[in-house]
């Protein structure tokens, strides 16, 4: 497949642009070339295509500019391949909530856009939709790992949510490459242990340790990853701490880890826990950072029941 090929995949089938409607494309100087691609594939859809192009942000969940922002409430579909992830920004939230449908690819390489837009989009949406049927209503879910993790997540009455990759009708958003559920606990205690990928390190050598009291992070072994929280802190306080998101890979194509959150996120067989801003996700904490950090061989347990997880026939 060429970055061409993924680029009308992303357009076409995820977001079913037509003929007619508008589209922006929102992109920065890291991801330039892909950013050009998707501007130059939906050319060919539709007429009505905008091209953004704004200096890379300082930390992932940092809102884009005010002129982004507004520029993103008048398009019908929007997508944004940034080096920085505007996922977790009130710009996006805003925009899907006045109909926009959007996409955000945060990170995104041309490895990654390949890879993961290579994908049964389908087959990844029905899974989705039977983990979240056997979860909801779930009250706890213990996460444990054999690196170490032990945590308990108190979900109270906030609900799952499915980033299947096909964003068809007004409001619809995912990033993509898609393929995870996932929910804003309400609390959490306990410790998680990331030894998959984690920015700013991509894959990591060494795993990082977190301990949570009371659904905030109250200890990180690693410096560089305690250095972002801490200046996000001077901010924001302790919402920088926010244990924001536990997050379910659903994607069967995705067969190894590559060292890129927004793919290695979504392979089944995964799970990833957040810290920072969940206020796009249905939480109610907003902070200038999301960080996201993957977890390998999970095991989860729903009020105390053990749940089987979509996997492929590779070790992660």
């Amino acid at each position: 497949m060429s970055l061409k090929q993924a680029s009308f995949i992303a357009l076409s089938q995820c977001m079913g642009l037509q003929q007619g409607e508008s589209c922006l494309i929102i992109t920065d100087s890291v991801c330039k070339d892909i950013g050009e691609c998707l501007y130059e594939v939906a050319l060919d859809l539709t007429t009505d295509v905008t091209l953004l192009l704004y200096p890379p942000g300082n930390q992932h969940g940092e809102e884009p500019p005010s002129d982004v922002a507004a520029a993103m409430l008048e398009y019908d579909v929007f997508l944004a391949a940034t080096s920085k992830s505007i996922t977790h920004t009130m710009a996006r939230t805003e925009a899907t909530n006045s109909g926009s449908r959007g996409a955000t690819l945060p990170g995104i390489t041309k490895e990654v856009m390949i890879k993961g837009l290579c994908s049964n989009y389908g087959a990844i949406r029905s899974t989705c939709d039977d983990l979240i049927r056997t979860l909801e209503g779930s009250k706890t879910i213990r996460l444990t790992s054999h690196s170490g993790t032990d945590i308990e997540f108190n979900l109270g009455s906030r609900s799952w949510h499915s980033d299947h990759g096909i964003n068809h009708n007004p409001g619809d958003f995912s990033n993509l490459p898609a393929g995870e559920i996932y929910i804003s606990p309400l609390s959490a205690d306990g410790k998680f242990i990331v030894d998959g990928t984690m920015m700013p390190h991509g894959l990591l050598k060494e795993p990082i340790e977190f301990e949570v009291s009371g659904g905030y992070v109250t200890y990180i072994s690693d410096n560089d990853i305690k250095n972002q929280v801490e200046i996000a802190a001077k901010d924001v306080g302790k919402n920088a701490y926010n244990l924001a998101e536990l997050g379910i890979g659903t994607n069967l194509d995705v067969v190894e880890l590559i060292g890129s959150v927004l793919l290695d996120e979504k392979a089944a067989g995964t799970v990833h826990v957040a810290i920072g801003d969940d206020k796009g996700i249905g939480g109610d904490v907003e902070a200038p950072l999301h960080l996201d950090g993957i977890i390998r061989n999970p095991t989860l347990y729903a009020d105390g029941i053990k749940i089987s997880l979509p996997s492929s026939s590779i070790q992660l």
